[in-house]
């Protein structure tokens, strides 16, 4: 019975995994109307947390705290992920410690944007 339980933990992390690699993958489909770069290969997102329910909590920034479209990109976040299947609710927190900086970008967005 035990060997059953480690398997369902197993599937279960699997299954998170996975569903952690689509919520990125959407992620990746949200660009920002000012950068021709995903918000996530921006580095805009700081945490991405699935809880045991499939509810997503994002902790994301923007490139610059007092963007006049703030509440579009968020929204557009929000309603990506949340067309993801299996995703539950999702909650996106604005954060602005630390500062986004072009450090944060991944190596394919500096190459995009010609950083490398």
């Amino acid at each position: 019975m035990s060997e059953q339980n480690n398997n369902h933990t197993t599937s279960s992390a699997d299954d998170l995994m996975k569903l952690e690699a689509e919520i990125i993958k959407a992620l990746k489909e949200v660009y920002d109307p000012e950068i021709p770069v995903n918000v996530y290969d921006l580095g805009l997102i700081y945490r991405l947390d699935i809880d045991e329910d499939n509810n997503v909590e994002i902790d994301m920034t923007l490139t610059a705290p007092n963007c006049p479209i703030a509440d579009q990109v968020y929204m557009a976040v929000q309603d990506r992920v949340s067309r993801v299947p299996g995703v539950n609710k999702v909650k996106i927190n604005p954060v602005f410690d630390p500062p986004w900086n072009f450090e944060m970008m991944s190596d394919e967005a500096k190459l995009i944007l010609g950083y490398l």
